[in-house]
């Protein structure tokens, strides 16, 4: 009843309701052509790299400029994409899934004044700060994690690894000469809140050496039960541990051979550190989408087991991209996806033709039955 005390009324919930708490209502940005036509839209084509229109019933039109942004962002560049958007959209702009900014124009008139301006904005070093490209059939925007800038458990950095990558495959940003479009994604590590498990190009950071156990501090620092129970795969177990002046401390002890290599058991305790200049690099994974047309859904497949960060530009992980991904462009079929390519013409080709080097490990002999995974944990099997 502490509520009805304080004036709220369940009859009517929203009277008097205190609208800033929340998010506001997602219809409430809709630039007016978008609102006024929801619904009605006939079709929309590419007229050109990065530049869409959407065609109503009505006759309205609605133009889109998509370019190329970063998921990292200062105050100052969203403060010029704003002003850019105020000049030209009348304050509407929207931001894609995969870090792209698409500024909405309803009057053609505006359209190649935008484009203009945009190519003229430019960094002190020389690059686009708002490139235009990024649809049809050529790569799109990188999807990322966040890397050594923010992460605790990354094996290879994030935007330094994307901005690499981006810089060799930018031509075909802002072109569409590609059989059909090209995810690249990243995952900093095996955790991956990046999108590698199903894009096209897959870079992703791997750990291959298990964590370290600070002994002297673990106990001080940690709760060992929350450390334990974090592994999904049950290696690690209590462990009594004497230090060198005699003291008996409680720590854990890591079984290497069940050990995965995921950092969770980091995450609850900072005293299992497992990030290693030597053991950390990038797994190049290929052949994953989301789409379901030609065929279905697939997961990507490792087609390099492991490159050595080498940073600023990690030289040998771009060389292999971009090497897979002209193979790709000359030998593949119009609307095949990288692949689907692979699979047509056998992935032992696929390894032959981009020159990479196979073992017995990248024989992917994954099976999924459900007698294997039904009520199945690290606690309980039968």
């Amino acid at each position: 009843m502490a509520f009805i005390s304080t004036g709220y009324d369940p009859k009517q919930p929203m009277k008097d309701r205190i609208t800033d708490i929340g998010p506001r209502h997602f219809e409430e940005f809709y630039p007016p052509v978008v609102k006024k036509n929801k619904g009605k839209w006939l079709y929309h084509e590419i007229l050109k790299p990065g530049v869409l229109v959407h065609v109503s019933e009505t006759g309205d039109e609605l133009y889109t400029v998509r370019v190329g942004g970063a998921r990292l962002m200062s105050v100052t560049h969203i403060r010029e994409i704003c002003e850019i958007a105020d000049k030209y959209c009348d304050g509407h702009l929207r931001f894609t899934t995969r870090n792209n900014i698409e500024f909405l124009v309803s009057d053609k008139s505006r359209l190649e004044p935008l484009i203009e301006d945009l190519n003229t904005r430019k960094f002190d070093g020389g690059s686009f700060k708002f490139p235009v490209g990024g649809t049809g059939a050529g790569v799109t925007n990188i999807v990322h994690t966040q890397g050594w800038v923010h992460c605790h458990t990354p094996a290879t950095d994030a935007s330094g690894p994307v901005k690499a990558a981006m810089d060799v495959l930018f031509d075909d940003f802002q072109n569409m000469r590609l059989p059909a479009h090209v995810r690249v994604s990243l995952a900093c590590c095996l955790n991956m809140c990046g999108a590698v498990h199903c894009s096209d190009i897959a870079i992703l950071g791997y750990h291959r050496k298990p964590p370290m156990v600070d002994n002297e501090y673990l106990d001080k620092m940690c709760e060992i039960p929350l450390a334990i129970a974090a592994c999904p795969t049950s290696a690690i177990k209590p462990k009594k541990v004497t230090m060198e002046d005699g003291t008996e401390v409680k720590s854990v002890e890591v079984n290497r051979e069940r050990c995965m290599f995921c950092g969770n058991c980091y995450t609850m305790c900072p005293s299992l550190p497992l990030a290693d200049k030597e053991g950390d690099g990038i797994v190049i994974m290929v052949g994953g989408k989301v789409s379901n047309r030609i065929s279905s859904p697939k997961f990507s497949k490792v087609a390099v087991a492991f490159i050595p960060n080498e940073a600023p530009r990690w030289p040998t992980m771009t060389d292999v991209i971009k090497k897979i991904l002209e193979v790709y462009a000359a030998d593949a079929r119009k609307y095949e996806r990288l692949g689907e390519w692979a699979e047509r013409i056998g992935w032992e080709r696929f390894f032959e033709k981009c020159d990479l080097e196979f073992s017995h490990h990248l024989i992917d002999d994954f099976r999924d039955p459900a007698y294997y995974t039904w009520r199945q944990t690290s606690n309980f099997k039968f």
